[in-house]
Protein backbone atom coordinates (compact mmCIF):
# COMPACT_ATOMS: atom_id res chain seq x y z
CA UNK A 1 0.00 0.00 0.00
CA UNK A 2 2.85 2.43 0.85
CA UNK A 3 4.58 1.36 -2.46
CA UNK A 4 1.36 2.25 -4.09
CA UNK A 5 1.08 5.72 -2.55
CA UNK A 6 4.53 6.88 -3.13
CA UNK A 7 4.10 6.27 -7.03
CA UNK A 8 0.45 8.43 -6.49
CA UNK A 9 2.49 11.11 -5.23
CA UNK A 10 5.41 11.02 -7.88
CA UNK A 11 2.65 11.33 -10.54
CA UNK A 12 0.99 14.03 -8.49
CA UNK A 13 4.31 15.86 -8.06
CA UNK A 14 5.28 15.53 -12.06
CA UNK A 15 1.89 17.95 -12.85
CA UNK A 16 2.71 19.94 -10.33
CA UNK A 17 6.20 21.11 -11.26
CA UNK A 18 6.12 20.59 -14.82
CA UNK A 19 3.00 22.20 -15.66
CA UNK A 20 3.48 25.75 -15.01
CA UNK A 21 -0.59 26.51 -15.28
CA UNK A 22 -1.09 25.03 -11.85
CA UNK A 23 -1.47 27.33 -9.04
CA UNK A 24 -0.25 26.65 -5.68
CA UNK A 25 -1.97 25.54 -2.82
CA UNK A 26 -5.44 23.96 -2.03
CA UNK A 27 -6.71 25.49 -5.75
CA UNK A 28 -3.87 23.92 -7.58
CA UNK A 29 -4.47 20.75 -6.07
CA UNK A 30 -7.66 20.02 -6.99
CA UNK A 31 -6.80 21.44 -10.59
CA UNK A 32 -4.80 18.41 -10.64
CA UNK A 33 -7.10 15.58 -9.45
CA UNK A 34 -10.21 16.91 -10.98
CA UNK A 35 -8.67 18.88 -14.29
CA UNK A 36 -5.92 17.46 -15.58
CA UNK A 37 -6.74 14.47 -18.00
CA UNK A 38 -2.90 13.08 -18.16
CA UNK A 39 -3.35 12.60 -14.29
CA UNK A 40 -6.33 10.68 -14.25
CA UNK A 41 -5.54 9.01 -16.98
CA UNK A 42 -2.03 7.22 -15.58
CA UNK A 43 -3.82 6.76 -12.04
CA UNK A 44 -6.86 4.99 -14.10
CA UNK A 45 -4.28 3.02 -15.78
CA UNK A 46 -2.59 1.88 -12.77
CA UNK A 47 -5.82 0.03 -11.24
CA UNK A 48 -6.63 -1.07 -14.85
CA UNK A 49 -2.74 -2.58 -15.50
CA UNK A 50 -3.40 -4.63 -12.01
CA UNK A 51 -6.42 -6.12 -13.26
CA UNK A 52 -4.96 -7.21 -16.63
CA UNK A 53 -1.20 -7.64 -15.47
CA UNK A 54 -1.89 -9.67 -12.15
CA UNK A 55 -5.55 -10.75 -11.70
CA UNK A 56 -5.67 -11.52 -15.27
CA UNK A 57 -9.25 -10.53 -15.83
CA UNK A 58 -10.39 -10.64 -19.42
CA UNK A 59 -12.24 -7.85 -21.32
CA UNK A 60 -12.33 -5.90 -18.28
CA UNK A 61 -9.42 -3.98 -18.32
CA UNK A 62 -10.17 -2.96 -21.99
CA UNK A 63 -13.52 -2.17 -21.50
CA UNK A 64 -12.43 0.55 -18.68
CA UNK A 65 -9.46 1.95 -21.20
CA UNK A 66 -12.29 2.96 -23.35
CA UNK A 67 -14.09 4.91 -20.72
CA UNK A 68 -11.27 6.07 -19.89
CA UNK A 69 -10.55 7.23 -23.43
CA UNK A 70 -13.41 8.72 -23.79
CA UNK A 71 -12.96 10.75 -20.64
CA UNK A 72 -9.63 11.93 -21.09
CA UNK A 73 -8.55 11.73 -24.91
CA UNK A 74 -5.53 9.46 -23.96
CA UNK A 75 -5.83 6.00 -25.00
CA UNK A 76 -3.32 3.46 -23.11
CA UNK A 77 -3.55 0.01 -23.56
CA UNK A 78 -3.55 -1.92 -20.36
CA UNK A 79 -1.06 -3.66 -21.15
CA UNK A 80 1.60 -0.63 -21.13
CA UNK A 81 3.93 -0.33 -18.54
CA UNK A 82 4.05 3.24 -16.79
CA UNK A 83 6.78 4.31 -14.59
CA UNK A 84 7.04 6.94 -11.73
CA UNK A 85 6.51 10.76 -12.11
CA UNK A 86 5.55 10.24 -15.89
CA UNK A 87 3.57 13.68 -17.11
CA UNK A 88 0.86 13.84 -19.91
CA UNK A 89 0.62 17.43 -20.64
CA UNK A 90 -2.94 17.78 -22.62
CA UNK A 91 -2.84 14.54 -23.44
CA UNK A 92 -5.81 14.63 -26.28
CA UNK A 93 -4.88 11.81 -28.76
CA UNK A 94 -2.13 10.29 -27.09
CA UNK A 95 -1.70 6.29 -27.54
CA UNK A 96 0.25 4.01 -25.69
CA UNK A 97 0.67 0.37 -26.88
CA UNK A 98 0.50 -2.82 -25.58
CA UNK A 99 3.79 -3.85 -25.06
CA UNK A 100 5.09 0.15 -24.73
CA UNK A 101 7.47 0.75 -21.34
CA UNK A 102 7.14 4.33 -20.04
CA UNK A 103 10.15 4.39 -17.70
CA UNK A 104 10.27 7.17 -14.46
CA UNK A 105 9.64 11.19 -15.13
CA UNK A 106 9.21 10.39 -18.88
CA UNK A 107 7.18 13.97 -20.15
CA UNK A 108 4.86 13.42 -23.23
CA UNK A 109 2.14 15.96 -24.89
CA UNK A 110 -0.48 15.64 -26.86
CA UNK A 111 -1.23 14.05 -30.07
CA UNK A 112 2.24 11.67 -29.13
CA UNK A 113 1.63 7.71 -30.43
CA UNK A 114 4.04 5.26 -29.04
CA UNK A 115 2.55 2.37 -31.84
CA UNK A 116 4.05 -0.45 -33.80
CA UNK A 117 4.57 -0.44 -37.18
CA UNK A 118 2.22 -3.32 -38.07
CA UNK A 119 4.98 -6.07 -38.64
CA UNK A 120 6.09 -7.07 -35.41
CA UNK A 121 5.15 -9.23 -33.09
CA UNK A 122 6.28 -9.59 -29.03
CA UNK A 123 7.82 -6.45 -27.73
CA UNK A 124 6.62 -4.43 -30.81
CA UNK A 125 5.93 -1.05 -29.02
CA UNK A 126 9.08 1.51 -28.09
CA UNK A 127 10.70 1.83 -24.71
CA UNK A 128 11.21 5.44 -23.37
CA UNK A 129 13.66 5.66 -20.78
CA UNK A 130 13.83 7.53 -18.17
CA UNK A 131 13.34 11.66 -18.28
CA UNK A 132 12.93 11.34 -21.57
CA UNK A 133 10.69 13.93 -23.35
CA UNK A 134 8.54 13.46 -26.08
CA UNK A 135 7.17 16.20 -28.49
CA UNK A 136 3.40 17.09 -29.32
CA UNK A 137 2.47 14.95 -32.37
CA UNK A 138 5.70 12.86 -32.25
CA UNK A 139 4.88 9.49 -33.60
CA UNK A 140 7.47 6.69 -32.24
CA UNK A 141 7.32 2.98 -33.88
CA UNK A 142 8.49 -0.09 -33.58
CA UNK A 143 10.39 -1.80 -30.85
CA UNK A 144 12.98 1.08 -30.63
CA UNK A 145 14.49 2.49 -27.48
CA UNK A 146 14.63 6.48 -26.87
CA UNK A 147 17.09 6.66 -24.79
CA UNK A 148 17.82 8.59 -21.36
CA UNK A 149 17.08 12.10 -21.03
CA UNK A 150 16.42 12.15 -25.02
CA UNK A 151 14.21 14.54 -26.48
CA UNK A 152 11.90 14.19 -29.92
CA UNK A 153 10.97 17.58 -31.14
CA UNK A 154 7.22 17.73 -32.22
CA UNK A 155 5.87 16.23 -35.38
CA UNK A 156 8.78 13.90 -35.40
CA UNK A 157 8.89 10.23 -36.53
CA UNK A 158 10.72 8.08 -35.01
CA UNK A 159 11.63 5.02 -36.42
CA UNK A 160 15.14 3.84 -34.62
CA UNK A 161 16.49 4.04 -31.46
CA UNK A 162 17.61 7.20 -30.19
CA UNK A 163 20.76 7.67 -28.23
CA UNK A 164 20.55 8.97 -24.72
CA UNK A 165 20.75 12.94 -23.94
CA UNK A 166 20.38 13.57 -27.37
CA UNK A 167 17.84 15.84 -29.34
CA UNK A 168 16.15 14.22 -32.78
CA UNK A 169 13.74 16.19 -34.97
CA UNK A 170 12.24 16.12 -38.66
CA UNK A 171 11.27 12.54 -40.55
CA UNK A 172 12.16 10.68 -40.30
CA UNK A 173 13.92 11.89 -37.18
CA UNK A 174 17.23 12.57 -36.62
CA UNK A 175 20.11 13.28 -34.04
CA UNK A 176 20.77 17.31 -34.07
CA UNK A 177 22.14 17.70 -30.61
CA UNK A 178 24.22 15.17 -28.17
CA UNK A 179 25.26 16.05 -25.04
CA UNK A 180 24.29 19.65 -25.64
CA UNK A 181 26.81 19.73 -28.33
CA UNK A 182 24.79 21.07 -31.89
CA UNK A 183 25.69 19.11 -35.16
CA UNK A 184 26.35 20.40 -38.24
CA UNK A 185 23.13 21.57 -40.18
CA UNK A 186 24.54 21.87 -43.81
CA UNK A 187 24.77 18.19 -44.18
CA UNK A 188 25.31 15.92 -47.62
CA UNK A 189 21.77 13.96 -48.21
CA UNK A 190 24.13 10.51 -47.39
CA UNK A 191 25.30 12.09 -44.10
CA UNK A 192 22.54 12.25 -41.63
CA UNK A 193 21.78 8.07 -41.31
CA UNK A 194 25.64 7.41 -41.31
CA UNK A 195 25.73 10.69 -38.04
CA UNK A 196 22.51 8.37 -36.28
CA UNK A 197 24.40 5.23 -36.36
CA UNK A 198 27.59 6.52 -35.02
CA UNK A 199 25.95 8.16 -32.21
CA UNK A 200 23.85 5.79 -31.37
CA UNK A 201 27.22 2.70 -31.24
CA UNK A 202 29.06 5.53 -29.61
CA UNK A 203 26.19 5.50 -26.23
CA UNK A 204 26.10 1.60 -26.76
CA UNK A 205 29.88 1.67 -25.95
CA UNK A 206 30.41 4.08 -23.20
CA UNK A 207 27.69 2.04 -21.31
CA UNK A 208 29.19 -1.22 -21.85
CA UNK A 209 32.33 0.91 -20.64
CA UNK A 210 30.50 2.01 -17.67
CA UNK A 211 29.74 -1.66 -16.85
CA UNK A 212 33.24 -2.42 -17.21
CA UNK A 213 34.43 -0.41 -14.83
CA UNK A 214 31.44 -1.18 -12.27
CA UNK A 215 32.70 -5.24 -12.54
CA UNK A 216 36.45 -3.63 -11.82
CA UNK A 217 35.49 -2.22 -8.63
CA UNK A 218 34.06 -5.49 -7.79
CA UNK A 219 36.50 -7.23 -8.87
CA UNK A 220 39.12 -5.37 -6.64
CA UNK A 221 36.87 -5.36 -3.75
CA UNK A 222 36.75 -8.71 -3.73
CA UNK A 223 40.84 -9.16 -3.71
CA UNK A 224 41.11 -6.59 -1.28
CA UNK A 225 38.74 -8.59 1.39
CA UNK A 226 40.53 -11.39 0.21
CA UNK A 227 43.95 -10.25 1.21
CA UNK A 228 42.76 -9.02 4.19
CA UNK A 229 41.65 -12.35 5.50
CA UNK A 230 44.89 -14.30 4.60
CA UNK A 231 46.46 -11.56 6.48
CA UNK A 232 44.18 -12.22 9.42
Amino acid sequence: MRKIWQTIKSDYQAVKDRDPAIPDGIRGALEIILCTPGFQAILAHRFIHFLHTKLRIPILPRFLGLIVRWWTGIEIHPGAEIGRGVFIDHGMGVVIGETAVVKDNVTLFHGVTLGGTGKEKGKRHPTVEEGAFIGAGAKILGNIVVGRNAKVGAGSVVLRDIPQDSTVVGIPAMVVKYRGIRLRENLKPSEPSLQHSLLVRLAQLEESVQILQEEVVNLRNQLNEKNEREVA
